[in-house]
């Protein structure tokens, strides 16, 4: 069924999406609580009794570690916001609209990036 002149997603649509998005942040929140955890707890690896020798070492890798955390930590963020605000439009009836072409984005590819604002068409043409 092609709805080429459909300008919305129905509320049964729209709820199917909530659930969906629901979801991902549910599981978003709990890898960044475990990411955050990890960054408040840096021995919970069992470092803490090695030998003076590897201590610089340790610390450099664990600095490094430290940083990889905070990126994924901080991507993490972003991507938990941008489920937010795709709950908003949810709210306000315009998940699922393009923010270029105002068409409707596929729903293939709203299961697969549940907070995308652009059609691919859009995309692809900013590429």
């Amino acid at each position: 069924m092609e709805n080429s002149n459909k300008t919305r997603y129905s509320d049964s649509e729209l709820q199917e999406f909530k659930e969906l998005i629901q979801d991902k942040l549910r599981m978003a929140k709990e890898e960044l609580n475990a990411l955050t955890a990890s960054l408040s707890n840096p021995n919970a690896n069992g470092t803490e009794d090695t030998s003076g020798a590897y201590k610089t070492l340790e610390d450099g890798s664990a600095t490094m570690e430290k940083e990889q955390i905070n990126q994924l930590a901080a991507r993490q963020k972003k991507f938990i916001d941008n489920l937010e605000n795709a709950l908003v439009r949810i709210e306000n009836k315009t998940y699922g609209i393009c923010r270029e072409t105002g068409k409707l984005i596929q729903k293939e590819r709203l299961r697969a990036v549940p907070h995308a604002t652009l059609s691919m068409e859009a995309k692809l043409k900013q590429g």
